[in-house]
């Protein structure tokens, strides 16, 4: 039996994890549970999982939890709850699912007190790898990814010599906008960009799909989780999302892993690692899968994918540029100061701006990362 500490439970990824729980009975149990805001949902998760532990960073929610969860319930509120929860005797695995600088401090916690952590925040690797990768080798927590594309390169290279890896191969759909010209992006709307054809997701990460800023950002977790050279690493575009991950080897041969594009069984995979147990989700049917297509991406139109591999090259603190830049970004075009095209532009201009530090502590990390959101918001069109 695991016991799992869910950090960012309200979420997506959160009620995801509770799901496979729900499934899995005999052999996971939650222990505890955080969340940032939502302190009613927190607290029905908590009375339904039987929480011994429920955490909220906002403050605000504390009279709605007080007032819903048994007294034995232990709660924390505040900016490290989070830390607390992540690092608690009777937890074997974290679940982090929260984003920014909180989920990078609560992520180093667990790994350094030897939890294990299933990650599903991108920013923690982006912008933190190499402190986060020091940590769980000083800690011996293990890194487990929940990102799809991750969970299949793991299954990929279980077992395998590293020495015999020539290149990983992300996946992408390609997004709502794969066949559209650069002429027609320039007139790009929220909700065009917002139209994916395969994943159903917040709005965020749907925008980076649509930039495939998201591919971007998962080469640069590729780099960190695998310990594989920035040049050994690329994506391929494939609309079906049924092929996740591929790793070619020196020999020539590529190892695939297929499945639904459906979150539950990446995180069952992180929760449950090595075991593989059924868990009654929707199974792939070969005989049913029809034509599966590759294609390159185009980074003259995707921008965002080459900026992307420059900050991977260049490491220090360009990733945590690139990806606050980028968050700020979308922020923008979602609000409509910033049009489509110009998101691309932004990050560029933030990363040029910037000189960046090499092997850098948190708090330059977390400077550089205020810095560029500081950057795109004053930035005039």
């Amino acid at each position: 039996m695991k016991r799992i500490a869910v950090l960012g439970s309200t979420g997506s990824i959160g009620r995801q994890t509770l799901d496979v729980v729900r499934r899995l009975p005999d052999r996971l149990t939650v222990t505890a549970l955080a969340a940032g805001s939502n302190a009613e949902a927190l607290a029905h998760q908590a009375l339904e999982f039987g929480a011994l532990a429920a955490s909220l960073v906002d403050e605000h929610g504390r009279h709605t939890l007080d007032a819903m969860l048994p007294r034995q319930t232990e709660r924390t509120y505040g900016s490290d709850s989070l830390e607390r929860i992540a690092t608690r005797d009777d937890v074997d695995i974290v679940v982090v699912a929260v984003a920014g600088a909180i989920g990078t401090r609560a992520t180093i916690a667990a790994l350094c007190a030897g939890k294990d952590v299933a990650l599903a925040t991108k920013e923690v690797l982006v912008a933190a790898g190499e402190i986060v990768v020091s940590a769980a080798m000083m800690g011996e927590g293990r890194l487990l990814p929940i990102d799809s594309e991750h969970s299949g390169l793991l299954q990929c290279l279980e077992g395998r010599d590293p020495a015999t890896v020539e290149k990983l191969w992300i996946t992408a759909s390609g997004g709502p906008l794969r066949t559209w010209t650069l002429d027609q992006m320039k007139s790009v709307t929220v909700a065009d960009a917002l139209n994916h054809p395969t994943w159903s997701m917040g709005n965020k990460i749907t925008i980076d799909s649509a930039t495939m800023m998201n591919k971007g950002l998962e080469m640069i977790e590729a780099h960190w989780l695998f310990g594989v050279a920035p040049e050994k690493i690329d994506c391929v575009v494939h609309p079906q999302s049924i092929v996740h991950a591929m790793v070619e080897f020196v020999d020539g041969s590529i190892v695939a892993q297929l499945g639904l594009p459906d979150m539950r069984l990446p995180i069952e995979y992180a929760l449950l690692y090595p075991e593989r147990v059924p868990a009654g989700l929707p199974r792939l049917s070969p005989t049913q899968i029809g034509t599966l297509t590759f294609e390159p991406p185009d980074e003259e139109r995707f921008e965002c994918l080459a900026l992307a591999r420059r900050a991977m090259t260049c490491g220090g603190t360009a990733p945590a540029v690139l990806n606050a830049a980028n968050e700020v970004a979308v922020e923008r075009f979602l609000g409509g100061t910033l049009s489509f095209l110009q998101i691309a532009a932004a990050i560029k201009g933030a990363m040029d701006a910037h000189e960046s530090t090499p092997s850098p502590s948190l708090d330059q990390v977390l400077a550089a990362d205020s810095w560029a959101r500081e950057y795109v918001y004053r930035l005039k069109v």
